[in-house]
């Protein structure tokens, strides 16, 4: 004699779960080019919160902040344009061709070093 077999209730199916909501601060390496560039699901800010409106790009096509490019020029113009139009102007004066490297092993680069430095000085 078979006994009667129970009845099986089907479980009721699980909701969706909702998706995770993405970080609007974009991190890392990269995260200044993708708050510049607005992609990777539009992250707003970096985490030490510069926004599109503080980034810019370089002459050399890096993003940087426009405090920091400010400075990089401020700092050229207070020290290097100096020491740069010396050292053009001693390459001129002592005729130097071609590459020359400035306070190097050679007489010739070492002449081009003292002589940039009197006119850095001047």
């Amino acid at each position: 004699m078979a006994l009667p077999m129970k009845q099986i209730v089907m479980k009721k199916a699980m909701k969706a779960m909702k998706k995770k909501a993405v970080s609007k601060i974009a991190r890392g390496k990269l995260a200044k080019t993708i708050v510049f560039k607005g992609r990777k699901d539009f992250r707003e800010k970096t985490s030490t919160g510069l926004q599109k409106m503080h980034l810019m790009k370089n002459k050399r096509g890096k993003v940087v902040t426009k405090k920091q490019h400010a400075i990089g020029k401020a700092l050229f113009k207070k020290t290097g344009q100096r020491w740069l139009e010396a050292c053009v102007t001693a390459r001129r004066e002592l005729g130097v061709k071609g590459f020359c490297a400035i306070g190097g092993k050679s007489a010739q680069g070492k002449a081009l070093y003292a002589k940039a430095k009197s006119l850095y000085a001047a």
